[in-house]
């Protein structure tokens, strides 16, 4: 059977590769650290790709799929698509936040995190900080705002025309925040080991 034929199957497959390329790569000692980076990297990437595919594909598609009347419209879209793509999206978040935790934890900065580098005095402190801030912003704005709001706007919860239509307004305003969050949270995330751009 060919796992490529399935998610799972890929998923599986990607792990194993993984664990084979590691025990081949390494050096005898494990490497909490390493392991809570990658996994961080792993669950940010899924969780800010679907971030960015809701807000530069789906919102927009969706737009022009109301706005065509003789067309198919966005029922499948809402049916099929976006459940699945919100189970990925929120606990990417939860992943990626935990795991950045963890991290910073085991690296001993996380409270310097927390204190924005002692209010300063830590520059790797001050930049990783104000991305883990941005992040717990966008977390809590998955969880408290896009979330609740998709289950009215889907159908998972009973909801009336004008609650649905509120919600798809709170919705989207938490998503394009969201959006434009992750550019700066991203630029500190890269930028607290590798230096600022400028």
């Amino acid at each position: 059977m060919n796992p490529l034929t399935s998610v799972k199957g890929a998923i599986i497959t990607g792990f194993v590769l993984a664990v084979l390329l590691i025990a081949g790569l390494n050096t005898g000692a494990f490497n909490e650290l390493g392991l809570a980076r990658w996994l961080h990297i792993l669950a940010g990437i899924t969780w800010i790709g679907l971030l960015y595919y809701f807000n530069l594909v789906q919102i927009p598609g969706m737009a022009v799929a109301a706005a065509d009347k003789g067309g198919p419209g966005g029922a499948g879209v809402n049916k099929y698509i976006a459940p699945r793509a919100l189970f990925w999206f929120r606990w990417g978040a939860v992943v990626t936040w935990i795991t950045g935790a963890w991290y910073l934890s085991r690296e001993h900065k996380l409270m310097s995190a927390l204190t924005l580098g002692n209010g300063g005095e830590d520059r790797y402190g001050l930049i990783i900080g104000i991305g883990a801030w941005l992040g717990t912003i966008m977390l809590l704005n998955v969880w408290g705002l896009i979330w609740p709001n998709q289950k009215k706007i889907l159908g998972i919860v009973a909801a009336t025309d004008e609650q649905k239509a509120t919600a798809r307004k709170v919705a989207l305003m938490a998503s394009r925040t969201n959006f434009v969050l992750s550019i700066p949270m991203l630029l500190c995330m890269g930028s607290a080991l590798h230096g600022l751009p400028f």
